[in-house]
């Protein structure tokens, strides 16, 4: 049965037939606008999910755990998501407030990993994102948090059929 699934998983395509270009001397220098703009060729292909991203905490004895994730906005301050503070991940964010995300646009052959310092966000918008959430009934959830990963590090990934994928750094940051 190995056999027959790792036949199989070598069988599948790694990437589309068509990927875009990168030019790394074109990128802007502030790896947000990169970001916006590969995001926006993502949503303009259809992308399913566009929006989401591996979150990856860890223990304080380094005992790492992910999930997914949406992203909930983007500034000065980082990129911000939300979940409970009494949760695995809240909890693990509070004892180590360090995490990584991971977006991946599997159609355009792309990722971008990010790895830095985690925030919790002011109480007033943590209850702002909460109300905005579908389904919510007007109730309230203390617990609530939105958080913004401030990144030191940065990495662009284009895939290439040639395996010379291509990495963009943007490195140290902040």
């Amino acid at each position: 049965m190995t056999d027959s699934l790792r036949e199989r998983l070598r069988a599948l395509p790694d990437f589309p037939e068509i990927l875009p270009e990168f030019d790394v001397a074109a990128a802007p220098e502030n790896p947000q606008d990169l970001f916006l703009l590969w995001l926006e060729e993502a949503l303009a292909i259809g992308s399913a999910n566009a929006h989401t991203f591996s979150l990856s905490t860890a223990t304080t004895d380094g005992k790492a755990s992910g999930r997914m994730l949406i992203l909930k906005d983007l500034d000065s301050r980082g990129w911000h998501f939300a979940s409970s503070r009494t949760s695995r991940k809240g909890r693990e964010l509070t004892a180590t407030p360090w995490a990584a995300m991971t977006f991946y646009w599997p159609e355009l052959g792309r990722q971008i990993r990010l790895a830095g310092a985690v925030s919790e966000l002011s109480a007033e918008e943590s209850a702002a994102d909460w109300d905005a959430r579908p389904g919510t009934t007007g109730d309230v959830n203390l617990a609530w948090q939105v958080y913004a990963l401030q990144p030191t590090e940065i990495e662009f990934w284009q895939a290439s059929h040639d395996r010379r994928h291509i990495r963009h750094r943007y490195e140290p940051l902040g």
